[in-house]
Order: C-alpha cells, then sequence, then structure tokens
C-alpha cells in the first residue's frame, strides 16, 4: 500500500510494512535532545524510578544529546544550578552527546545536531523544544514532546502514544528573485495558510526548488513548520541531504533514501512559484500577520536581530556582511547579531564577517538562544521595535509585551540596520 515519507519511517520504527494514517504507535527513538529544561526532564525521569529496586539508568546514553543553549551564560544562581545539576546527571549516566558553554562546541540545540551528524534520514527524533521541527531538513521525522514524555524517552527508549499523522505536500518551484529567501518563501507559506492551517500534519516539502535548495535553507523552512501548527516539517533526503552529512557534518555512516509513494495519500496540496515572491515580513503579534515588504517599508525599528535557530547559520551571515560591508547601523537602532554555534561563530570570524559586523556598529554576541527570547539578552523596551530573522513575534516575546516584533530574512534585517527603518534589500544594497 502507498504510504508517506513519514508513515514509511514510523512503520519501520515499530517493525511493520505499513502504517494507517491516526494509528496509534510506540515508535522506537534514535536520538532525544534536550536543552537546559533537561534539568526539569531529569526531575521527571528520576520520579519513574521512585519506589522501586531499578536503578535510574537510561536506556541508552549514546542516543541521548544535551545542549546549553538558553541560558548561556548562565543569568542567575537558579540556572547555574540546574545546568550544574545537569552536568552530574550527564557524567552520571554517560552522555556523550553533550555540548555545555563553550566556544568551540556550544551553540543552539537545532543547529548542534545537525552540524555534528548527529541527525540522519528515516530517524525519528523527538526534542522537549518545539522547533525540533528543523531536523526533517535531513529526512527525518522530528517532533516536540513534553518533560514528563522525555522523561519516558529516557527510560524506555520510545515514545507512547504517537498518532501517524496525515501530510500536507508542499511543491515548490521556481527561482528566488534577488534578495528573497527560503525565510521568505516559509513566512508566505504561513501566511497564506494560517498558524493552524496544518495542525497536527505533516509539511512535506519538494518541487525544484526544494530540490536545489541546500540544507541551511531546508533547515529554516522546516524549523518554521511549527509556527503553522505542523507537527513535524520534512525533506526527502537526496544528494544534497549527502553533500551535508559528509562534507559538512562528517558523518560517515550509511544514509538511507526514504520518500513518498507517488500515490500516496497526502490531506491536501499546496503549489507555490517562489519566481513571483518579494521579500515578506510577519507583523505583530503572530507569525501568520504575514505581508510583502512594500506595505510594511519605512516602520521605524529601534532593534534588529541576526541570527537563531532559524537564520544564524554562515550563509545567513555572509547576506548580512555583504550588505553591511562598509555601511553602518543606524545611529536610532541597535544591531545584534547572534551566530547558530560555536563552529559557524568561528567560521564568519575567519571570513572577516565578525569585523564587517562590529565596524558597523553591530553589537556581535555568544551563540545561544538570548535575544531570541529575551530571556537575558536583548530585552525590548516599552513602546520599542524589534525586526528579527528569529521564528515568533509572540506578544511578549523578546522579554517584553509592551514591545512589536516583525520577523525577517537577514537581507531585509541588514538593509534595515542601515536606515533605521523597515527597509527592501534590495535598496539598502545600493
Amino acid at each position: 500500500m502507498s504510504q508517506t515519507l513519514v508513515q514509511k519511517i514510523l512503520a519501520k520504527s515499530v517493525d511493520k510494512p505499513y502504517v494507517e494514517i491516526g494509528e496509534i504507535l510506540e515508535p522506537k527513538v534514535d536520538l532525544a535532545m534536550s536543552h537546559e529544561n533537561a534539568a526539569l526532564v531529569i526531575n521527571q525521569f528520576l520520579e519513574i524510578f521512585k519506589g522501586t529496586t531499578y536503578e535510574p539508568l537510561v536506556w541508552d546514553p549514546d542516543k541521548i544529546a544535551i545542549i546549553f543553549d538558553h541560558r548561556v551564560p548562565a543569568e542567575s544562581s537558579k540556572t547555574a544550578t540546574n545546568q550544574k545539576k545537569v552536568r552530574e546527571f550527564v557524567n552520571k549516566q554517560g552522555i556523550s552527546k553533550f555540548h555545555d558553554i563553550r566556544g568551540d562546541l556550544g551553540g543552539i540545540c537545532h543547529q548542534i545536531l545537525p552540524e555534528y551528524g548527529y541527525i540522519q534520514p528515516g530517524k525519528v527524533i523527538v526534542g522537549t523544544d518545539s522547533h525540533t521541527t528543523s531536523h526533517g531538513a535531513l529526512g527525518a521525522f522530528a517532533f516536540g514532546i513534553g518533560a514528563t514524555e522525555m522523561a519516558a524517552v529516557w527510560a524506555l527508549g520510545r515514545i507512547l502514544n504517537v498518532e501517524v499523522p496525515a501530510s500536507i505536500k508542499v511543491i515548490v518551484n521556481g527561482d528566488f528573485p534577488p534578495y528573497v529567501f527560503p525565510k521568505d518563501l516559509i513566512l508566505y507559506l504561513i501566511g497564506q495558510i494560517s498558524a493552524e492551517g496544518a495542525n497536527y500534519k505533516v509539511l512535506e516539502f519538494c518541487g525544484e526548488t526544494i530540490s536545489k535548495m541546500k540544507t541551511s535553507g531546508r533547515l529554516t523552512i522546516c524549523n518554521m513548520s511549527v509556527e503553522a501548527g505542523a507537527t513535524a516539517g520534512i525533506v526527502a533526503p537526496d544528494n544534497e541531504t549527502v553533500r551535508f552529512l559528509r562534507d559538512e557534518a562528517g558523518y560517515t555512516g550509511e544514509i538511507e533514501f526514504i520518500e513518498s509513494d507517488a500515490n500516496a495519500d497526502y490531506e491536501r496540496i499546496i503549489e507555490i512559484d517562489v519566481s513571483k515572491l518579494e521579500p515578506q515580513i510577519a507583523c505583530p503579534h503572530t507569525v501568520d500577520n504575514v505581508k510583502p515588504i512594500g506595505e510594511v517599508e519605512g516602520i521605524p525599528v529601534q532593534q534588529i536581530v541576526i541570527g537563531s535557530c532559524t537564520n544564524g547559520r554562515l550563509d545567513d551571515l555572509k547576506v548580512a556582511a555583504e550588505i553591511l560591508q562598509d555601511r553602518k547601523v543606524s545611529p536610532n537602532t541597535r544591531m545584534l547579531i547572534f551566530p547558530a554555534s560555536a563552529k559557524i561563530y568561528n567560521q564568519a570570524l575567519d571570513l572577516g564577517y565578525i569585523s564587517v559586523f562590529t565596524k558597523a556598529g553591530a553589537l556581535v554576541m555568544n551563540p545561544g538562544c538570548g535575544p531570541c527570547l529575551g530571556i537575558h539578552q536583548g530585552a525590548l523596551g516599552d513602546g520599542e521595535r524589534a525586526l528579527s530573522t528569529t521564528n515568533r513575534n509572540f506578544k511578549g516575546r523578546m522579554g517584553n509585551p509592551n514591545s512589536e516584533v516583525y520577523l525577517c530574512s537577514p537581507a531585509v534585517a541588514a538593509a534595515s540596520a542601515i536606515t533605521g527603518v523597515i527597509t527592501h534589500p534590495k535598496k539598502g544594497a545600493n
């Protein structure tokens, strides 16, 4: 019987030839990821063993990854104590895929996992973070779960009560116009189908545009699939997947090619021609409040943010550096740049991008999630506006409910930093 890509992955995980959409499964987990919220998972995990004679050991320490990224460096004694607790647990359990706060191995969890070759096609990946959907870019079925669910995964090695989701096929064709990028594609899609348009479904991306798209761009569109309500986003593995895993991630193991059957059953089919797109802006306070840049040009912004698990990769920084070269950030605007990982930071340093940013007046920050969340870096003042390459613009997202956040591509962000108002990059680059 015909199956979608995700049906095939789940069927394999439960050792069945076929699974039905809507069927309830307990798939084996290939990788379980947490960040600082691992401290909460640890509490739930230890509760499972209370009153038993079993030693509280995880099912497979090699299949657990923990990355500190949300609060780095620690902003409070409470955070520091929780991080200490996680370090002790990691050492006791023998978890090797641990990325502490370091200038050589650190970074945002959704960048670290693909960067280090922890993700491969055909795998089931779970994470205690909603943007775990990112990893569908490499052909995995990846989705977010809660701390209690993760505690059960640590104990059992499988995720309980997973309903096989239906898929929405998104066929993308055409060549991107100048200054239009994968971020604009995913913002446009979310704007078209709404923040609930893919609830509990999988967004499966295909078409000639996706085939030509680098893994960096695929990570962007899969990352933000959750903003349309999707359980996951996914791209079938191809030659680009192999190139990334071999050349960039250094993965030397087997790579499985898996794809949907030609006559698989889809909930819906959406077709997009990117050749007609212009830069897209998600306006406050929802990600689906998307407008073409022409409708919002000229709006003043007090803070520009470039980075995050969505757009903090090397090609994102390259785009921004090319626009900012020999330019200055507007005196009315502050600019924060945070690369997605230590590796990317160091590459950008070697390529001269960091120098371009600092000479322009931008503040380059350590890899992490700080400015995206406004927890301890980059909070906004009352009445201020931010233009950001991050993935969410909910009220209070950057630490202040009395502020506004607009979402855009790195090109729009860089061009707007120069002018101090939302600006089309074709104007800011001249």
